[in-house]
């Protein structure tokens, strides 16, 4: 057999395995899709230790056997890099699916401040390790795909759509386009344009360049038209910083490093401990902590998987996507991979629309992802100089195109439409997925209580509805309780 026969057989196999052609993609297009979503991802190999890496446990000593410095920051900048390849490669050879996974915030930021402080470190990630297992658990006896499955259409769609509103706002807030008011209880509006209601510093000028940018090529449907923004501005930002543009980027100032490999250090990995959290602070608080993660993790997913397969038209005419289960099992074993590897819980992570947008509909777009996060083990210096301010324009993009599925809730009905609607506007205006989705379902249940419908509820939403409320209520059943 002639090498050229080779190639092409071994070409039409990782077709066929991967079904690049039957979901009308290119293995062009899966790659520069893998390097959009890793782009847009690549922030939390700085921001994660930034969030652990200065939080205290309970004894007063810092994860990675750091003391408040920042010496322990690279250890788990190593750590969150490892894990989060590990799990993106084994999302896309198991899954096939256009899905990246990395330490989810929020998640982080609940075991550093509302855990870690009432615990070690280690007992802290055992927690995480436990959720995990008990998710992988519900996956393979089929309860999380069968909660799945009983959600109406209309609010799955609702789902994708509010998570189109909340990455965009992720885009704007990142950006410095949307800020925060540090006094937000004592002004009329909890957010603004810019810093003090104004467009200031140039790192937005390079953000709003970005976004016209991509607009730009967008609109004259140019061939990787979010990558070569991403990359074009990214060059802006690093001209603007050099000619001495004032300090005020987000996250990462585009500054070429002086050294671009970096010595990894694996100071967390396998730094977990999963009985010490029982004896510290008791069996009631540790089941409530347990529950608190297990919830947010379990919901976040599986909107971000349908998110993410209706913008790729994955989804069949139940809004379900291909190789459901298989794509929980994975979400779940990165959450346990977190508390092993010492980072916080792993998860799906919604950036990875920024890929779909560039065409990304299998998992070698993920397999992508997933290698350059492992070499950021080694290059972190040089994953540092792409700006928030560069990226996030492809958030922004990408929220509109998922917002364009609004059209297919019916409006009309009442007893959907209320639901929807504050599934939609509940996740950016709370920062938080999960509480859009519990918002729709608990008033999803509830409209068909009060009209008399509750038999045509299906019996899992019931509880799910009941798990909401008790989510919902957690600060005074936990003061209650314990």
């Amino acid at each position: 057999m002639s090498t050229q026969q080779t190639s092409s057989g071994e070409t039409s196999g990782l077709d066929r395995y991967f079904k690049i052609t039957e979901r009308g993609s290119t293995f062009g297009r899966e790659i520069r899709g893998g390097i959009v979503t890793f782009f847009t991802m690549a922030y939390i190999v700085v921001l994660n230790p930034l969030i652990l890496g200065f939080a205290a446990d309970v004894d007063g000593n810092y994860l990675g056997g750091g003391s408040g410095d920042g010496s322990n920051l690279p250890a788990i900048a190593a750590g969150t890099a490892l894990v989060a390849g590990v799990m993106t490669i084994l999302m896309g050879v198991v899954a096939n699916y256009p899905l990246a996974l990395a330490t989810g915030l929020g998640l982080n930021a609940f075991v550093a401040f509302a855990i870690a402080s009432q615990m070690t470190w280690a007992d802290a990630m055992g927690l995480v390790v436990i959720e995990g297992l008990i998710i992988l658990v519900l996956v393979l006896t089929g309860f999380r795909s069968a909660v799945f499955q009983a959600v109406p259409t209309a609010l799955k769609t609702a789902i994708s759509v509010g998570i189109g509103l909340f990455i965009a706002l992720i885009g704007f807030v990142d950006a410095g386009f949307v800020t925060r008011i540090p006094d937000a209880a004592n002004t009329t509006v909890p957010v603004q344009l810019g810093g003090s209601g104004e467009l200031t510093g140039w790192p937005v000028v390079v953000f709003c360049f970005g976004l016209l940018l991509v607009i730009a090529l967008w609109v004259r449907k140019v061939k990787g038209a979010i990558l070569i923004s991403i990359l074009a501005t990214t060059v802006l930002a690093v001209v603007v910083d050099a000619l001495g543009a004032e300090n005020g980027w987000s996250l990462n100032e585009p500054k070429l490093p002086d050294d671009l490999v970096d010595t990894p250090h694996f100071d967390t990995i396998g730094h977990f401990s999963l009985l010490g959290s029982w004896d510290q602070i008791g069996v009631v608080s540790t089941l409530l902590l347990i529950f608190t993660l297990m919830l947010a993790d379990f919901f976040d997913t599986m909107g971000t998987m349908t998110a993410i397969g209706a913008e790729a038209g994955l989804l069949d005419e139940d809004g379900i996507p291909p190789n459901t289960e298989r794509i929980l099992v994975v979400d779940s074993l990165a959450a346990a991979a977190g508390g092993v590897g010492g980072v916080s819980s792993n998860t799906s992570y919604i950036e990875s629309a920024s890929g779909v947008g560039e065409g990304a509909r299998t998992g070698i777009a993920s397999i992508v992802t997933g290698v350059l996060f492992l070499l950021t083990i080694l290059v972190s210096p040089l994953v540092s100089i792409i700006p928030s301010e560069a990226a996030v324009p492809a958030l922004v993009l990408v929220g509109f195109l998922m917002m364009q599925q609004v059209r297919e809730i019916d409006w009309i009905d009442l007893e959907i439409a209320i639901p929807a609607f504050l599934t939609i506007v509940l996740m950016p205006f709370t920062y938080s997925i999960s509480v859009g989705i519990g918002a729709g379902f608990v008033s999803y249940v509830f409209i068909k209580l009060v009209l008399g419908k509750a038999g045509l509820v299906h019996p899992l939403l019931w509880g799910v509805a009941v798990a909401f409320v008790i989510y919902f209520a957690i600060d005074p059943i936990t003061r209650l309780l314990t």
